[in-house]
């Protein structure tokens, strides 16, 4: 009688939770204003032809890809964003020798204090330095960013949900309202100083345009369009965010077959400890 009563309970208790499952939806989305305006205009994420070479369990860094994304950071979004989480040391994982390293490393121009007089100077950047931040504050990234402040992009692939498709489809989304949509909402219109992007989320975004075609000259001769720029930018701070990404599916794939190992192992021995205890 009690089980049977337990399972009574039990069922009572599954069809609570499904019927509460399929109502409150529908309560919420009643009950919430109606969408904004600009949503209208907003698209999804899209991802670039053929995708990402790190994409998927068996998914590889392309380093010549991370050199052309470190390029593009480097000449185009280090002037306001900072990478304050990524030393000059960690782009030998990029497929960059140690005198390669050092090399680029000196390229940037690194803020300290003078040891003979405590003075503030600039040096030539070391590989044991962090990136540099482009602003010396707050205060001063504000104003030459209409009082924005660019965020730092060492994880911006993880902050944001789907974060490399994000950054990529950030990248190639300056574009122009679609007329259908702007004569559906006709009030909606982008202030001044502000830019029209379809990825964005709520579509008027204070950063101007990064890339247009060739702003960027890569040094493997690849062509630098909108889209390629994009995807490279898009990979490199991925590997920022995620510098293990590649080692972590490798190990797990190291683990599942442990598991499976030493799955079969535990049954051929259960096999064996309970063979003389069966029933004949």
């Amino acid at each position: 009688m009690t089980i049977r009563l337990a399972g009574i309970l039990i069922g009572l208790a599954f069809t609570a939770v499904l019927l509460l499952w399929s109502l409150v939806p529908g309560v919420l989305n009643f009950s919430l204003p109606e969408e904004a305006e600009y949503e209208a205009f907003y698209e999804p994420n899209v991802a670039p032809e053929g995708g990402f070479s790190f994409e998927g369990p068996l998914g590889k860094w392309d380093n010549q890809q991370l050199q052309r994304g470190y390029q593009v950071y480097k000449e185009v979004c280090a002037a306001c964003h900072g990478l304050k989480y990524v030393a000059f040391r960690n782009l030998g994982e990029l497929g960059y020798n140690e005198a390669e390293v050092r090399a680029l490393a000196a390229e940037w121009q690194i803020g300290d204090i003078d040891a003979k007089d405590g003075s503030d100077i600039e040096r030539a950047g070391l590989p044991t330095d962090m990136f540099p931040e482009p602003y010396a504050n707050v205060v001063e990234a504000r104003a030459f960013n209409n009082n924005a402040v660019p965020p730092d992009l060492s994880l911006m692939a993880k902050a944001r949900p789907d974060g490399t498709h994000y950054i990529y489809s950030l990248m190639i989304g300056y574009t122009e309202p679609d007329p259908e949509d702007q004569a559906e909402s006709p009030e909606f219109e982008t202030p001044s100083g502000l830019y029209f992007n379809e990825h964005f989320h709520n579509i008027n975004i204070a950063m101007p345009p990064p890339l247009t075609d060739g702003v960027v000259s890569y040094s493997d001769g690849t062509e630098a369009t909108t889209e390629q720029m994009a995807q490279d930018i898009a990979a490199f701070l991925t590997w920022t965010a995620e510098p293990q990404l590649v080692k972590r599916k490798q190990m797990g794939w190291f683990i599942i077959i442990f598991l499976i190992f030493a799955t079969g192992l535990a049954y051929l021995s259960k096999k064996q400890v309970w063979a003389d205890k069966k029933k004949k």
